[in-house]
């Protein structure tokens, strides 16, 4: 078995789907190591044994792994040689359905992003949106989120909103609550109450709220397993007294939180955009 590996993610655009569903894959590794690099834009065949030439300097000779997706054949078959073991993300499978739906493809890099303006338009605006209101900023304009997640500090709202903005296309607001809103006040803002069908109020154990606090404000107050549970606790008794949908994040990933709080009932459902190339 491989202890550490040599990994590219290579693409005639922008190679994110590739680091994509190359991470996806090899996430089912954990034991092994991986060193990773992405190269977009590889386009012509010239390009192509230039990159590999690299790849081949870089890894040693090593068997280096190559996730690629790009649609030019001659171009990618520069990367299908002995000394590497290349993962055709695309070309096989564009074969089958050609053969499945008889029409040619367009093997066109990054046509889907071109084709569609309007998507990567409501994917600008979403991030736009996610990053104004992000950490109870502008709390008036949350009658226009998709979606607003609301939790106590360090239970991962800002990385769950980025994610649903740029992945999801959603318009994702998120507000923390301290301790105006907690303790003797035990309120939430009028702006939250009113739109309180698409709010999702996240949560944890106090044990490892405790846990993730310490590691960057070690012996704080704000950092005690009584200030944890204090807060959880009265968090979750607003959530409740509000009718708000409650989501435990605790060992979950940014993809399952995200997935799980979109299809929960009441969040605005949008056509979602698909990864680029």
């Amino acid at each position: 078995m491989w202890n550490v590996k040599d990994v590219y993610y290579i693409s005639d655009s922008t190679a994110l789907m590739a680091e994509d569903m190359g991470k996806s894959l090899l996430c089912q590794f954990p034991e092994i190591g991986f060193h990773e690099e992405k190269i977009p834009f590889v386009r012509e065949k010239r390009d192509a044994e230039v990159v590999l030439a690299q790849i081949m300097e870089q890894s040693g000779g090593l068997q280096p792994l190559i996730f690629c997706t790009i649609m030019d054949a001659e171009v990618r078959r520069v990367f299908d040689t002995a000394e590497v073991e290349m993962i055709d993300l695309y070309g096989g499978f564009l074969d089958r359905l050609e053969h499945t739906l008889e029409a040619k493809a367009l093997h066109q890099p990054g046509f889907f992003r071109n084709c569609d303006d309007s998507k990567t338009e409501r994917q600008v605006e979403a991030i736009r949106y996610t990053l104004d209101h992000d950490d109870g900023r502008n709390t008036r304009g949350y009658d226009k989120a998709d979606l607003i997640l609301i939790g106590v500090s360090r239970t991962g709202k800002t990385p769950v909103c980025a994610y649903i903005a740029t992945h999801m296309s959603l318009k994702a607001a998120n507000f923390p609550m301290t301790a105006d809103h907690l303790g003797a006040y035990e309120q939430l803002p009028a702006d939250i109450i009113r739109n309180k069908s698409r709010s999702v109020g996240l949560t944890v154990t106090p044990q490892f709220l405790h846990r993730i606090r310490e590691e960057r404000y070690r012996g704080s107050k704000y950092a005690q397993l009584t200030t944890c549970k204090t807060e959880l606790q009265q968090a979750e008794q607003l959530y409740m007294q509000h009718g708000i949908e409650i989501v435990h994040t605790e060992g979950k990933s940014i993809e399952e939180l995200s997935a799980e709080v979109t299809n929960l009932p009441g969040i605005r459902k949008r056509e979602r955009a698909l990864p680029l190339r």
